[in-house]
């Protein structure tokens, strides 16, 4: 066995209960993208402001998402996805980038000539700041009521000098000569053209540029509350913590020189895993619109989520002003469109976010939703109706056209609560707290040999098998002619066999049509003192009794297994069940 390690040994910063090792990971090869653009100490406004209304949503998905796929869509499959955010309520659309192919150009101009943007809805083409790409734009959107031409080049240091091998002047001068010759064309065309400019790369741009070339476009655009320029801030890689990115859009937002003139926009990457933090913290820092795509489809881990952000809204009650009430059918056709899955434990669409394991999670999940429901019933109104409070669940899965039936799935981690759930949710019986102990013992011993997920069926099954079979004693779920009490002669039975046995606990209520019954009752019989559970599930109220506590005696050993029947409490209808 390895010695342990000395005091010595440890990293001189770590406490005395931190025992970890340096890793020797090569961590001196990064940090060198600082931390630029912080506000002063102290003076963050953003830090607590709450939310107060859904940003203006930018779907990105037919151009940044596109452009990141394997396959790039087709015309169907583009078209597919436009009608698809139409639908859901953007009215803010980025519909290509018409420069880049043939294939991008021929969609703006078939949305375009085709009469498919509604009234409402601005669509976006996107270039890059080259005179002819700029031209071929105008040229895409050309009879178009309402469109928008945004422009894009990278502005940060190393992209200057590695990548494009030019001076902060140069990047100044391209930025300025892409912006005019942009109004002149929009002057010759007419119709509603705006404008949308994102220095890209601006979180790793020094702040005093970054503000200094959206200040000169904003002025040469002539932005003004009447016609706004869309300033865009990418963190086109994402390289700070959420807070850095919010401390810089806040320092632009309260800089710039026509800001109310400048519809302030985000465009956050996920390379870090906060993307959805990072365009929280903007909203809250002055920001007044999200670029994004549906379940952040886009370069590398992508961009950030619009279907997260605008359901934290909804969590929080405030309107997400995007209709999302049916996740599983926008997810089926982002699929189609995207060709690649929604993973499972995305947030609110994959398969599993709504789903619990543990024992203790669906004990108090089913406990949070059986509480509602009593709260429903207390005040006689639906419980859609009633403000949502249930544990581990931020919202409701129905709100977003999800289902309760996969809320509690059942394996080896699982507990009463759980399984217990799946009976009342699936089949309607609510069975009392001892039993749901005792029958978690026996699904424990199920997954034990199985090493998997049980089904619900399988629950059903394993259940009906345990507590509801018979045997052969059916005959006694019905009166003989004689008007003797069947129960009765079930407990002389086994006294004749030497058994004391006597009823202790008798439940009945009203079954669910999924059982096959009408009734359900639910006995606890000693036999020779010891507790044994049984249920019944008939068509009669009397039906089911019989059945609960025969079916607890051949449980506990109290009756013969044979199938014979005593023919004077059966009567004519032997064998009947």
């Amino acid at each position: 066995m390895k010695a342990s390690s000395s005091e010595n040994d440890r990293p001189p910063k770590n406490p005395w209960w931190n025992p970890q090792q340096p890793s020797g990971m090569p961590v001196h090869r990064y940090g060198g993208a600082g931390a630029r653009g912080l506000v002063e100490p102290g003076t963050r406004a953003w830090l607590d402001r709450p939310p107060g209304r859904a940003p203006l949503w930018s779907s990105v998905d037919l151009r940044d998402g596109n452009q990141a796929l394997a396959n790039p869509m087709d015309l169907r499959r583009k078209r597919e996805m436009f009608d698809l955010l139409v639908r859901l309520g953007f009215k803010d659309i980025e519909v290509g980038y018409p420069s880049a192919s043939e294939a991008e150009f021929a969609f703006v101009r078939h949305l375009v000539t085709g009469g498919h943007i509604p009234d409402d809805v601005t669509i976006t083409v996107f270039t890059s700041a080259r005179q002819e790409l700029i031209d071929r734009t105008f040229e895409a959107v050309r009879g178009a009521d309402r469109a928008m031409v945004h422009l894009c080049h990278a502005t940060a240091c190393l992209w200057r000098e590695v990548v494009f091998r030019m001076t902060p002047s140069e990047v100044m001068a391209l930025a300025r000569q892409s912006a005019q010759h942009m109004v002149r064309l929009a002057d010759r065309a007419g119709g509603d053209i705006r404008f949308e400019y994102s220095p890209e790369t601006f979180n790793v741009t020094e702040p005093e540029f970054a503000l200094e070339i959206a200040n000169t476009v904003a002025e040469i655009v002539e932005a003004s509350p009447e016609r706004p320029l869309t300033l865009n801030l990418p963190s086109t890689v994402e390289m700070h913590a959420p807070h850095v990115f919010a401390d810089q859009v806040e320092r632009m937002h309260r800089n710039l020189e026509r800001r109310d003139g400048i519809i302030l926009s985000v465009h956050p990457h996920n390379d870090r895993g906060t993307a959805v933090a990072a365009a929280e913290y903007a909203l809250a820092a002055g920001a007044d619109r999200v670029e994004g795509t549906l379940f952040g489809n886009g370069e590398r881990t992508g961009n950030v989520c619009l279907v997260t952000l605008a359901l934290n809204l909804l969590s929080r009650g405030i309107d997400p002003q995007l209709d999302l009430s049916d996740i599983p059918a926008i997810r089926r056709t982002v699929e189609e469109c995207n060709e690649m899955p929604v993973p499972d434990r995305h947030p609110y669409a994959g398969d599993l976010v709504f789903t619990a394991f543990s024992g203790t999670h669906q004990d108090a999940i089913a406990k949070g939703l059986r509480h509602l429901e009593d709260r429903a019933a207390a005040a006689g109104v639906p419980a859609a109706q009633l403000p949502w409070d249930v544990p581990y669940l931020p919202i409701d899965p129905r709100d977003i056209g999800r289902s309760y039936e996969a809320i509690i799935r059942v394996n080896s981690q699982s507990g009463k609560g759980g399984i217990a759930h799946v009976l009342r949710s699936r089949w309607g019986l609510d069975l009392p707290q001892e039993l749901r102990v005792e029958l978690a013992g026996v699904i424990q011993r199920l997954t034990d040999v199985t090493a998997a997920e049980v089904e619900p069926g399988l629950i059903w099954d394993t259940f009906r098998a345990e507590y509801c079979d018979m045997g052969g004693w059916a005959c006694f779920a019905q009166p003989g002619p004689d008007g003797d009490d069947p129960v009765d002669a079930l407990l002389t039975l086994a006294r004749e066999h030497g058994v004391h046995a006597e009823v202790d606990h008798l439940t009945g209520a009203a079954a669910e049509p999924a059982t096959g019954a009408a009734h359900a009752c639910y006995a606890r019989v000693l036999v020779d003192h010891q507790p044994v559970w049984g249920v019944g599930l008939a068509p009669t109220p009397r039906a089911a009794t019989v059945r609960a506590v025969l079916s607890a005696l051949r449980r506990g050993g109290a009756v013969p297994a044979d199938s014979g029947c005593v023919p004077h409490l059966a009567g004519p209808r032997e064998g009947a069940l």
